[in-house]
């Protein structure tokens, strides 16, 4: 009867010292939560497409540091980041369909608050942004490459229809060219110049009487003084 007696209470002893780990668990759990919590928090207000989607509100989110904190839009296109503590944090808004700049937001010890553009390439150079923060759309995302189009320039300037259309030209506007008085004493000092060039015998030819013409030229009187 006395072992019957004894096992409720230490079941019960048993189950209020578990219930009394599982809170001072939560209490720790809490407490570690608690700890990247703070009192500062980060204002905005996104400008809409001209051409936005009913679902807008609901596609488009704004998160901070690649995900660790994400807030959706109110109604007015606004939206505020609670929670955070002072530091430097890189605002970023994500749709499908249009990209934005993401912005980086440092907020100092005493609260105050300064926003710049995320210059990845030159970060010291700081050029500072309006706060609260005012996004505009960039433009739309292009998930497929575009055809290319049919244009008359590509035909254009093909080589052969370069080459077909050159003459052409060279013949239409010379005659032109040749009614002009001071073109036309261009045209005929190049002739001249050309006639000239023509005129001069070519290296063969120069060999040729060097060395052959004199020799056939002193043997022929020789065979007419024989005859006679």
């Amino acid at each position: 009867m006395r072992l019957c007696s004894s096992v409720p209470v230490l079941g019960g002893l048993l189950a209020s010292f578990t219930s009394l780990i599982m809170v001072h668990a939560a209490e720790e759990d809490n407490k570690a939560s608690g700890e990247g919590e703070g009192s500062y928090s980060i204002q905005g207000k996104l400008t809409p497409p001209d051409l936005k989607s009913l679902s807008w509100l609901s596609d488009t989110t704004v998160i901070v540091d690649g995900g660790t904190r994400r807030v959706f839009l109110k109604e007015d296109n606004s939206f505020v980041i609670q929670g955070l503590t002072s530091g430097s944090y890189l605002v970023e808004v994500v749709n499908p369909d249009y990209m934005y700049e993401p912005v980086r937001v440092d907020i100092n010890s005493k609260g105050k608050h300064r926003a710049r553009k995320n210059n990845l390439v030159q970060p010291s150079q700081v050029s500072q942004l309006p706060y609260p923060l005012r996004l505009k759309p960039l433009g739309k995302f292009r998930y497929f490459q575009k055809r290319e189009e049919w244009k008359v320039t590509d035909v254009l300037l093909h080589p052969m229809v370069m080459m077909m259309l050159l003459p052409l030209l060279l013949v239409t506007i010379l005659p032109k060219m040749m009614q002009d008085p001071e073109t036309k004493k261009e045209m005929e000092e190049l002739q001249s110049k050309m006639s000239v060039q023509n005129q001069l015998p070519e290296v063969s030819e120069l060999f040729a009487n060097m060395f052959g013409a004199p020799n056939t030229q002193k043997r022929k009187p020789t065979a007419q003084r024989k005859r006679q």
